[in-house]
């Protein structure tokens, strides 16, 4: 190995000051250091990284385009001229051990730091390569790449600060016990979100993509992205709400995954009629409903019913109350469900229902619950409204109307205006 001192006595012998040669020598060696550090440098990025460049170009797989795009290999570069100095410092410094060390020192910070740096890269990519994979939808990664992280970033610290020291990273981690109950508390948000990710993942609770409602975040839209601490969800007027990872375990929330995933989405919506509407039907009125083709058989086979009934019992059926009778909305009800069993963008498999449900203030409510074969938002909100546009319109031909609530034309009409 090369002496520092040798070549200072040899200069000194040439008759040189003794002080000066030291000095000249080691300015020699610092400069051959930098030039050996700058040639490195330009080895690793110029010739190096532009060949790995070439190479990934010329594969046909995207893993080592992504891993190109992250600066994986650029951030390996720096580790070239780093190296460099680390292990010709103390050649060129030899003797003067506190210089010597701090160089040394400084020089293997910045290696920790760009391996830091490598591995964060490394980490994004290889999220990256796992997102192109369909079982990223189920199963986010991100969150337990970012707690990762932190592990990785609290234990280059202690490297640093050990280098600084010069104490061993065993004696410093040793030391860390009194500091659990405020890395704690620093890191709360984190805990409760890395915590929290394991349940909705293992619960398959949340996944990118999901349309969730969380009302009490204002959020209502698509999942963009799970995070160690938040989720983000792009809302359908496209703003973005944050909501806490842990809140979705605390608080309730709902997942239209089910919907999507199902060969419909529910229309469950009521009519109100107006009491004083319902009535038993007449003879005029059932023949005029037999008219409808629809319900036609239906009005028949319940002709004969009712008067099969009425006959056996001797029953006077010139009086409407007396035995059984037809009755307009019973009618209605059953027309609808004719009507939407017909209707070609309601899918038969799934329920299909026309329900009568507790009078109120505002009428008899009549229920449709049935399911649209198309679950694109648009087109079902133009199913729903074209079906409720038809019941609205064909209310009347069964002797029937919607309650609503008096306007000012209505107290205009009572009082002559």
């Amino acid at each position: 190995m090369l002496d520092i001192n040798n070549l200072s006595n040899l200069l000194a012998s040439a008759g040189l000051n003794p002080e000066i040669a030291e000095l000249a020598v080691r300015a020699a060696g610092l400069i051959v250091i930098i030039i050996l550090a700058t040639i490195a440098n330009i080895i690793a990025k110029k010739i190096v990284l532009i060949g790995v460049k070439y190479l990934i170009g010329r594969t046909e797989t995207k893993i080592d385009d992504i891993i190109l795009e992250r600066k994986v290999f650029t951030k390996l570069s720096h580790f070239a001229p780093a190296i460099v100095i680390y292990l010709l410092a103390p050649i060129a410094l030899g003797g003067l051990d506190r210089l010597s060390g701090l160089v040394s020192h400084a020089a293997l910070i910045y290696m920790v730091i760009v391996g830091l740096l490598v591995i964060d890269s490394l980490l994004n990519a290889l999220l990256d390569i796992y997102q192109n994979f369909e079982a990223s939808k189920e199963i986010p990664l991100k969150g337990f790449i970012q707690i990762l992280k932190i592990v990785i970033y609290f234990f280059a610290l202690i490297f640093i600060v050990s280098i600084m020291l010069g104490k061993s990273p065993v004696y410093l981690i040793s030391g860390l016990g009194a500091l659990t109950a405020v890395l704690i508390l620093i890191f709360k948000d984190s805990i409760l979100g890395f915590v929290a990710g394991i349940q909705l993942i293992t619960n398959k609770m949340i996944a990118h993509g999901d349309w969730v409602e969380i009302p009490k975040y204002g959020a209502d839209g698509d999942v963009m992205e799970i995070t160690l601490s938040t989720v983000k969800v792009q809302n359908f007027d496209k703003t973005i709400t944050t909501v806490p990872t842990y809140a979705l375990i605390s608080d309730s929330f709902k997942n239209w995954r089910g919907m999507e995933e199902s060969d419909g989405r529910r229309i469950k919506r009521s009519v109100f009629i107006d009491l004083s509407t319902i009535k038993l039907c007449t003879e005029e009125m059932t023949k005029r409903y037999a008219k409808i083709d629809i319900i036609k058989d239906y009005i028949e086979r319940k002709k004969q019913e009712v008067q099969s009934y009425n006959e056996t019992r001797s029953i006077d059926d010139s009086v409407l109350v007396n035995g059984r009778r037809l009755t307009n909305v019973g009618t209605f009800r059953a027309y609808l469900e004719s009507y939407l069993r017909a209707h070609p963008m309601i899918n038969k498999s799934m329920t299909l229902l026309v329900r009568q449900l507790a009078p109120t203030e505002h009428g008899l409510p009549i229920e449709i619950y049935v399911f649209s074969s198309d679950k694109n938002w648009i087109n079902y909100e133009a199913i729903q409204a074209d079906i409720f546009d038809h019941i609205l319109a064909v209310l009347p031909e069964f002797d029937l109307r919607v309650f609503q609530n008096p306007t000012g034309g209505d107290f205009k009409g009572l009082t002559g205006g």
